[in-house]
């Protein structure tokens, strides 16, 4: 099959002299190029028919040989140049210097219909920013990639795709939980596609090298191929693209909250310079309504990066763009504004979203205060955050009283609802109730929008282990069953409901549902 390739990150951007693959530190440069290490004995285990279809891939190409064989890092596109993007970052707030893709390699730009698609293939294989690792990933943290790629974006979070998942035939040795139990495991590749890996990090490095030349180089690819709207020029535009990236960061940092999404691992070289979600590592879904609660076991002593501080840490993250992004403009003002900016309207943002998400369409005086005693109600008895809101919307107007009724079955324990608890939620949902009152919409109608804003279905990291454990096995066929449901995840799908229930008892201390490991 032809491909409509047009390569732009490689051919525009300078590349690293040295073509050897070994590890090294990396100068004057965006990327090293390198080829995907060959596998033993691919098989593809599924693919995106979204993804296939953007792509323009024919069925029937991507169950050819050279579709295999090329997602598996066994063939490289004829004349493409298979490269490893060179950046650094800040993780868990500190500089880390440079990190690199040490497992992914980007493999070409193709467009179809006015689309640009960047592809690229996770667990490829060594690269120069590999550092002590192997390059390689399992087919636990790939199916895990795979499925919340895609029901992120069915969710409405931006979000970087994938369009493949594939065993290699190799085993690769890996600590899940960094506990001295190494083991040997299934090797996998996913696939991944975007518009651009371009992370905040790049940006980083080239500044922490004072490389001031392709600092200015790939703020202009960037602002040329991803953010046309800019038409300021000169030190302007880069104010610009940071206003951008920080518009595009917060809509997704609010969906996130919105979902119940926690990433885990929120470092800069995590952060896509394009808004969207990236790096599918040790995330986890919001079950019990906690927002002190992070999915990442390195991260589970200081819990930096817990579901309440995301939005803070996209804030932070953007400070360090900003910071990078400074020998381009030399003046602090409108790098400041901008950031402030940020803050303002974040704040609108998420109140805006929570209000959404409780059936409210107009504004009032006091809806903040609504929305604060329902977040300190939701956090004093484990409450799972997906049912609640889902279920809340079956709420009608003049019945406060069947509040316990609607809603119960998002409690863990029901005897945790008594005396004192129990009271306020009664006199929440007096208050609740006389605020819908003042609204337009019948409870039919309100009930439509909130279940076009709250999912009934997530990918729980229990449905994922699932789905890990009878891979492990070689039945398949639950990663299928998840990937239709997650399509549609606002509809009812009643061949589904057994998926819409709380968290399992089994799952709420067992490795890989409860937390994860950056290596997850």
């Amino acid at each position: 099959m032809k491909f409509n390739i047009q390569n732009t990150f490689s051919e525009e951007l300078p590349s690293d002299p040295i073509q050897e693959n070994y590890r090294r530190q990396v100068r004057n440069a965006c990327f090293s190029y390198v080829k995907p290490k060959k596998t033993a004995n691919p098989e593809i285990l599924h693919v995106s028919e979204e993804m296939r279809q953007e792509l323009g891939f024919s069925k029937e190409y991507v169950q050819s040989k050279e579709f295999l064989q090329i997602m598996t890092g066994n063939k490289v596109i004829e004349n493409t140049m298979p490269y490893a993007m060179h950046y650094g970052g800040h993780q868990f707030g500190n500089w880390a210097g440079q990190l690199g893709d040490g497992r992914a390699i980007n493999l070409a730009e193709i467009v179809h219909n006015s689309k640009r698609w960047a592809i690229q293939l996770k667990g490829a294989g060594e690269t120069p920013y590999s550092r002590n690792a192997d390059g390689l990933a399992v087919l636990r943290s790939s199916i895990r990639e795979y499925l919340c790629s895609e029901a992120m974006h069915h969710l409405g979070v931006p979000t970087t795709r994938a369009l493949s998942l594939a065993t290699t035939g190799d085993k690769v040795l890996r600590d899940m939980l960094y506990d001295g139990n190494s083991a040997y495991e299934k090797g996998a590749i996913v696939c991944r596609v975007a518009p651009s890996f371009i992370r905040f990090g790049n940006f980083e490095i080239l500044a922490a090298h004072k490389d001031h030349k392709n600092l200015k180089l790939l703020a202009d690819y960037t602002i040329k191929y991803f953010f046309p709207e800019i038409k300021e020029r000169g030190k302007l535009s880069y104010v610009a693209l940071l206003k951008e990236v920080s518009k595009r960061s917060l809509s997704m940092v609010i969906d996130w909250q919105r979902v119940g999404f926690v990433h885990g691992v929120m470092n800069t070289d995590n952060m896509s310079i394009l808004g969207q979600t990236i790096d599918y590592g040790p995330y986890g879904w919001l079950e019990d309504y906690n927002h002190g609660w992070t999915p990442n076991t390195t991260d589970s002593q200081f819990k930096r990066y817990r579901y309440g501080t995301q939005p803070e840490i996209v804030l932070w993250n953007l400070y360090q763009l900003a910071n990078a992004l400074y020998p381009l403009i030399e003046e602090v003002d409108p790098l400041e504004k901008a950031l402030n900016d940020y803050q303002e309207t974040y704040k609108k943002s998420y109140a805006n979203m929570m209000i959404t998400k409780i059936g409210l369409f107009s504004d009032q005086e006091n809806d903040h205060l609504l929305i604060q005693d329902l977040e300190e109600l939701l956090q004093l008895a484990e409450t799972d955050m997906t049912i609640f809101f889902r279920q809340l919307a079956n709420f009608k107007k003049g019945k406060a009283s069947d509040w316990y009724a609607i809603i119960k079955d998002a409690f863990y324990n029901l005897n945790d609802i008594e005396n004192d608890i129990k009271n306020r939620w009664n006199d929440w949902f007096l208050k609740y109730d006389a605020r819908l009152e003042k609204e337009q919409i019948g409870d039919t109608q309100r009930k439509d929008q909130m279940n076009n804003i709250n999912p009934k279905y997530v990918l729980r990291n229990y449905m994922a282990q699932l789905a890990i454990d009878a891979a492990d096995e070689g039945d398949y066929s639950l990663i299928d069953e998840l990937y239709m449901m997650l399509k549609r995840p606002y509809s009812e799908q009643p061949e589904y409901e057994k998926w819409f229930v709380k968290r399992p008892d089994w799952a709420r201390d067992k490795a890989g549902c409860s937390m994860l490991s950056c290596s997850s």
